[in-house]
Formats: structure tokens, C-alpha cells, sequence
């Protein structure tokens, strides 16, 4: 099958988003189907006002004749920005089914950098973005249940995965004097990384990532040790020295860092909030409270080799073929010439 996904995240950012992206496309190559991606890389783009690694693209009527000219059996869009949208109306207007994603809690991102935007605006431009969509294809049951709430249709489940090949206990334990408290993520408001910073812990504080408040907050807490991006090999091994991995932020819909700790078997600390709420297992891989110093001190004493098997059990081969099952296939005239496509096949057929 062909496969087209449209994306304003990816390479070199790094987030969930791409993390995600990245993993599946793998996946669906190993399966043996043809994925062509569209990111920004296609295009020309400016950098993000505020926010200067993420860009926007603008020669967006590129969109729909690189549509076109891969010939796609179902296409994909992964984000609600300017490409998405190019992509979204070209689709519309044409008759063409497409499914959509919701990675991010958009609306109250824009909220925490801009509070006098209300949570209503936000909620309403997601809708107007999915609203065409087939399916709109949310990571947990809970952001089915909520988005569900605002009023959003046709939400189906993908589920994501953890790379345990990568993502490993350590064969040795490391030898450290005391705790390492670990944040990996963005630096930006969003993530409300200053809620770990301020804590008054035991041991080391360490932070691994970048983004737009790391000169502030580094500035701000020297004693916390910032390490800028890993990856790799170096990330695994972040996760595998690290004591507890902090997940301060409150508004993430997910938070694949915390399946990335777990399966080197290092336990969560975090709020009781969506996000961790679905991912850890309390008192088990991670501890949830509103007093967040509380839950890294009674994460230290979680079961290591525990934590490593239950995120063992999440792999993105099983996400990867849940995402297949969800792909509404073109409906509409995109000239392909005969015979070819997904309109030759039957479903079943195009999936194997």
C-alpha cells in the first residue's frame, strides 16, 4: 500500500510527535508498504515567531501536486499546521477521505504562553482542522472520553510504542553518589519544568533537551545539570542512570519519555493528570501526586525490573498495524491510471 503522511514535525526537531512519526514509518516500511512523508525538509519554511525550531511552511501550493505525484491508497495527516491544513483543504475539495491525529493538547499550550486566549478558541480551531477527517486518531481512551467532550467525531484509538531494543535496563547498575532526578523534553512553558527545578530533592537534578526557556531557567537553577539533546545510545543511557524520571507537565496528551524511562526500568514521578494517568501503573512504575516532591521521594523506591516489563509489553510494531486498521482509503479522483492504487485491491489485500 502507499502510504502518504503529512507532517510539520519532523527531523531535526525533537518531540513526541516526530519520536512517533519516526517509529512508525519504520514500522510500516519493515511491513513492506511505500511511505512517503511531506515535512517542511519538501519545502521552503520560516522559523517559528517565539519559538524558532519549529517551521512554517509557505510555498504551500506545493502541496497538492506532491499529493498527486506519489499517488497515494490513503493519506495521513499528522499536525494541524500549514501543511496539514494545505493538505487537508486540497483533500476536501477533491472528495478524497484522509484521517488525522491529534498528538498534542494545542489549546492549552496556546493558553500558557497567551492566557488571555480562552481554551474555547483553541478547541474550536482543532475542530475546524479534523472535522473533515475519517478518522480522527487520538493516543489513549481517556482523550477519546475528552475530546469526545468538546465535541469531536469519528476518534478511533492509536496507541503507541516504546523501541525496547533502544530503550533497555542497564546490564550493570550504575555506581553514583546519591539520587539523579532526570527531566527529558522540551524547554518551554508548556512543560512547567519549573516545577521540578524548584524542588528541594536529594542528589542531582538533570535536564535533557532545548527549546526556548533552557538560557532562562538554566540561568535560574545553576545547580541543575543541562544537557541539551541526546540521542541514541545517549538518551538510552540518560533514562538507564537516572534514579526517577520527573514528568512535571500537565497538559502533554501522552508523554513518550515516560515509556522510554520505564523500559530502562527507571520509575515516573508526576502530577495525577492526563497523560501519566494512562501510562503509569501507581505505586507500581510511577508515583502520581499533586505534591510532586512527594512522588519523586516514594518513586525511588519502585521495583526497577518491574517498571522494564511493563513497558516491555508496548511495542510499535502492534501501534504501527493499529494505525493501519484505522486508514480510510481515498474516495475520490485523484487520476490515477488504471489499475493502479488501492481502488485495484480489496482492503484486506492492500493491509498484507
Amino acid at each position: 500500500m502507499r502510504i502518504l503522511i503529512v507532517s510539520d514535525a519532523w527531523s531535526p526537531q525533537v518531540n513526541g510527535v516526530v519520536t512517533s512519526l519516526q517509529a512508525l514509518i519504520s514500522e510500516l516500511r519493515g511491513l513492506g508498504h511505500q511511505v512517503k512523508l511531506l515535512s517542511p525538509a519538501d519545502f521552503r519554511a520560516v522559523p517559528c515567531p517565539s519559538y524558532p525550531e519549529i517551521p512554517l511552511v509557505w510555498n504551500l501550493w506545493r502541496v497538492g501536486p506532491a499529493i498527486r505525484a506519489f499517488q497515494p491508497d490513503c493519506v495521513h495527516l499528522a499536525t494541524e499546521g500549514p501543511l496539514g491544513w494545505a493538505a487537508r483543504r486540497w483533500l476536501s475539495k477533491r472528495g478524497l477521505a484522509f484521517s488525522s491525529a491529534i498528538h498534542t493538547r494545542f489549546p492549552e499550550y496556546v493558553h500558557t504562553r497567551w492566557p488571555r486566549v480562552p481554551l474555547r478558541w483553541g478547541y474550536a480551531f482543532l475542530r475546524a482542522f479534523h472535522q473533515p477527517s475519517q478518522a480522527v486518531l487520538v493516543t489513549t481512551e481517556r482523550m477519546r472520553d475528552e475530546f469526545a467532550g468538546w465535541g469531536f467525531k469519528r476518534l478511533l484509538l492509536w496507541r503507541k510504542g516504546v523501541d525496547t531494543r533502544l530503550f533497555r535496563p542497564a546490564l550493570t547498575s550504575p555506581s553514583q553518589a546519591g539520587p539523579i532526578f532526570l527531566y527529558v523534553g522540551r524547554i518551554a512553558p508548556e512543560k512547567n519544568i519549573e516545577a521540578f527545578l524548584a524542588l528541594d530533592l536529594p542528589g542531582r537534578k538533570q535536564v535533557v533537551g532545548d527549546g526556548p526557556q533552557r538560557e532562562a531557567l538554566q540561568a535560574a537553577y545553576p545547580q541543575a545539570r543541562f544537557l541539551g539533546y541526546q540521542h541514541g545510545q545517549a538518551l538510552a543511557d540518560a533514562f538507564q542512570n537516572a534514579s526517577v524520571l520527573v514528568f512535571p507537565s500537565r497538559t502533554d496528551t501522552y508523554g513518550l519519555v515516560m515509556l522510554e524511562a520505564l523500559a530502562c526500568g527507571t520509575p515516573v514521578a508526576a502530577f495525577p493528570v492526563s497523560g501519566p494517568l494512562d501510562v503509569l501503573q501507581t505505586g507500581v512504575s510511577g508515583v502520581m501526586h499533586e505534591d510532586l516532591r512527594a512522588a519523586c521521594m516514594a518513586a525511588l523506591g519502585l521495583d526497577r525490573a518491574r517498571c522494564a516489563e511493563l513497558a516491555a509489553r508496548q511495542s510499535w510494531r502492534a501501534s504501527a498495524l493499529e494505525f493501519l486498521a484505522q486508514q480510510p482509503l481515498l474516495d475520490g479522483e485523484l487520476c490515477m491510471p488504471a489499475g493502479q492504487g488501492l481502488h485495484a485491491v480489496g482492503r484486506d489485500q492492500a493491509l498484507t
